[in-house]
C-alpha cells in the first residue's frame, strides 16, 4: 500500500510534545535552514573529513543531533531543492531536473505548488531565501516572491551562480549591479559574503517575530573562487597542479586549497549564524539545520572529490543514485530540544523536511494533501519508540542516462542506463554493502520484485521531464 502523509500525522497529533516550542516571542519556534551546494557528507569535520577545517559545522553537530542516513531529494541542484520546498519525491515532483529557460533561470515551479515558505506564512512568519534559487525564472510563478518568500537576495538562476565574483544579482525583484565585478576570476564583491550580510541584516530586522530564513549557499559549488584570506589558510598545505580551465569555470593556481578554503568560508558563516542567534537571544528560540542538496561533484572545474574523499567511500558523485550522489549531511541543533552530541539513525530524505517542521511549529494542518514525507520530529524530541519509519525512499532522474532507485529498508535497489532502454534492476544490502559493491539482484528476486513495485508505482509522468523507459507503464511485470 502506498505511503502517504495524513495517518502519520493524524497519529503525530495524538502524541504531547516532549517540549513545548519556545515562546520569547509571540508565536512558534524560528527556523533558519542553511543548504550547501554539491558538498559531500564526508567533507565536514563531524563526518570524518581530516583536509578541511569546518569547526562551526562540527560545532554545531557536538550541540545538536546528526542524522547519519539522510538523502537529499535528488542527485542535483534544482529537483532537490523542489523536493526539499514541496515534501514530494522526485517521481511527483514538479521540477525533475536541471532544465534552464533563457535567458536567465531554470523551469519554475507552478503557483500551484505549496512550498514550505507558503506553510510557515500560514502562521505569520516572516520568510527570506538569500543565495541561489534555480526553480524559476525572474518574475515566473516559480520566483522566489511568488513562492511564500518575503525577501529574495542572490542567483536566480544556476548557471549566473558558477561565478562566485558576478557582475549582477538579484535583491527582490530588482537586478543589482555590483561594482568591482567584471564577471571573471576576481572581483571585489565576493557573493557568499553578500549573503551573509544580508542574511546578518535580515535576522536583526525580525528578531521580534517567528522566521524562516532559507539559506541556499553557492558554496562548494565551482568554480574555484575565494577571498585571499581564507586561501592563505591553505596555500602549501597540498600538493597542487594548475587548474587551466575550461567548460564554463575559471582557472585557479592552487585547485585543492581554494576548493577547502571554500567550504571553510562557508563554515565561518555557519558559526557567525550561530553567535547572531544567541547575541539577539534567539539561541533557544530557532531550530538551526545544516545539509547539502546533493553529494559532491566530478572532477570538473578544479574539484578533486578522490583526494578530499568527499564521498566518504559511497559509489557515486553528484548526478548519480548510488549513494555518494544523494547522501548528504543533515544536523540539527535546537538547544534545550534536541539532545546536544545526539545521533540518529533515521532512515530520511528532503521530503520529510516540510512535515517535520510543521509539526514542530504545531502548524500539521498548513500541510498540502499527498506528501511523500514522514515527520521525524519524534526522534529529534528523543521518543525514538514513536518514530514511524518509511515503507520507502523513491529517487529518479532522467539524466546521466536514465536512473531511478528506491530503498526498503536496508535494500537499496537502482535502475541506470534507462534512456538505453535497460530495466534491469542492481540490488544492495546497504548494512552488509554501503559502498554498493556487490549486486546481489540474482539472490533475492523477492526483494527485486519489491522494488521494481515501487519503481513503476510512484513515477508519475512529466511532460517536462520525460523518462521514456518507464513513462509508458511498459515496465509493469518487467523485473
Amino acid at each position: 500500500m502506498r505511503h502517504r502523509l495524513v495517518p502519520a500525522l493524524l497519529a503525530l497529533a495524538s502524541l504531547p510534545l516532549a517540549s513545548t516550542p519556545a515562546r520569547g516571542r509571540e508565536g512558534g519556534p524560528n527556523v533558519v535552514f542553511i543548504l550547501a551546494d554539491d558538498l559531500g557528507r564526508a567533507e565536514v569535520g563531524a563526518h570524518g573529513q581530516a583536509k578541511i577545517r569546518t569547526p562551526s559545522i562540527d560545532k554545531m553537530a557536538a550541540e545538536g543531533m546528526r542524522f547519519t542516513r539522510f538523502y537529499a531529494g535528488s542527485p542535483v541542484c534544482a529537483p532537490s531543492r523542489c523536493t526539499l520546498l514541496t515534501g514530494k519525491h522526485a517521481g511527483r515532483a514538479f521540477v525533475r531536473d536541471n532544465r534552464e529557460i533563457q535567458p536567465e533561470g531554470q523551469a519554475p515551479i507552478p503557483a500551484a505548488e505549496v512550498t514550505l515558505a507558503e506553510m510557515f506564512k500560514t502562521r505569520g512568519y516572516a520568510t527570506a531565501a538569500i543565495g541561489k534559487w534555480g526553480l524559476g525564472f525572474p518574475g515566473s510563478e516559480g520566483d522566489p516572491l511568488n513562492q511564500g518568500f518575503d525577501h529574495f537576495l542572490g542567483y536566480n538562476c544556476q548557471r549566473h551562480a558558477h561565478n562566485h565574483y558576478p557582475a549582477y544579482l538579484w535583491d527582490d525583484r530588482e537586478r543589482i549591479e555590483l561594482p568591482g565585478n567584471p564577471g571573471g576570476a576576481t572581483g571585489e564583491q565576493f557573493s557568499h559574503d553578500l549573503f551573509e550580510e544580508d542574511a546578518q541584516r535580515w535576522l536583526r530586522e525580525h528578531r521580534d517575530r517567528p522566521f524562516f530564513l532559507f539559506l541556499p549557499f553557492t558554496i562548494p559549488h565551482l568554480a574555484l573562487q575565494v577571498p585571499a584570506d581564507s586561501l592563505a589558510e591553505y596555500e602549501g598545505k597540498f600538493d597542487e597542479a594548475p587548474y587551466v580551465g575550461g567548460k564554463g569555470y575559471q582557472p585557479h593556481p592552487t585547485p585543492r586549497a581554494a576548493y577547502a578554503a571554500m567550504v571553510t568560508r562557508m563554515d565561518r558563516t555557519v558559526g557567525r549564524v550561530m553567535d547572531l542567534l544567541r547575541e539577539l537571544g534567539l539561541d533557544d528560540d530557532t531550530i538551526l539545520i545544516f545539509s547539502s542538496d546533493n553529494g559532491p561533484t566530478h572532477d570538473v572545474g578544479g574539484a578533486d572529490s578522490a583526494f578530499f574523499g568527499s564521498a566518504g567511500g559511497l559509489r557515486g558523485l553528484k548526478g548519480s543514485v548510488y549513494e555518494g550522489g544523494i547522501a548528504v549531511p543533515f544536523i540539527v541543533r535546537w538547544p534545550g530540544r534536541v539532545a546536544a552530541g545526539s545521533t540518529c539513525d533515521f532512515v530520511g530524505y528532503f521530503p520529510d523536511v516540510a512535515p517535520t517542521l510543521m509539526d514542530l511549529i504545531d502548524a500539521r494542518d498548513a500541510l498540502p494533501a499527498g506528501l511523500d514525507g514522514l515527520s521525524f520530529a519524534p526522534s529529534l524530541l528523543g521518543r525514538p519508540s514513536e518514530q514511524q519509519e518509511h515503507e520507502f525512499l523513491y529517487w529518479e532522474f532522467a539524466s546521466y542516462g536514465g536512473q531511478q532507485a528506491a530503498r526498503l529498508g536496508p535494500w537499496k535497489g537502482a535502475r541506470q542506463r534507462m534512456r538505453q532502454g535497460r530495466l534491469d534492476i542492481e540490488l544492495y544490502n546497504l548494512d552488509d554493502d554501503p559502498a554498493e559493491s556487490r549486486d546481489v539482484a540474482a539472490d533475492h528476486p523477492e526483494i527485486v520484485a519489491r522494488v521494481a513495485e515501487v519503481m513503476d508505482r510512484e513515477h508519475v509522468p512529466s511532460e517536462l521531464f520525460p523518462l521514456p523507459a518507464v513513462d509508458t507503464g511498459a515496465t509493469q511485470g518487467l523485473r
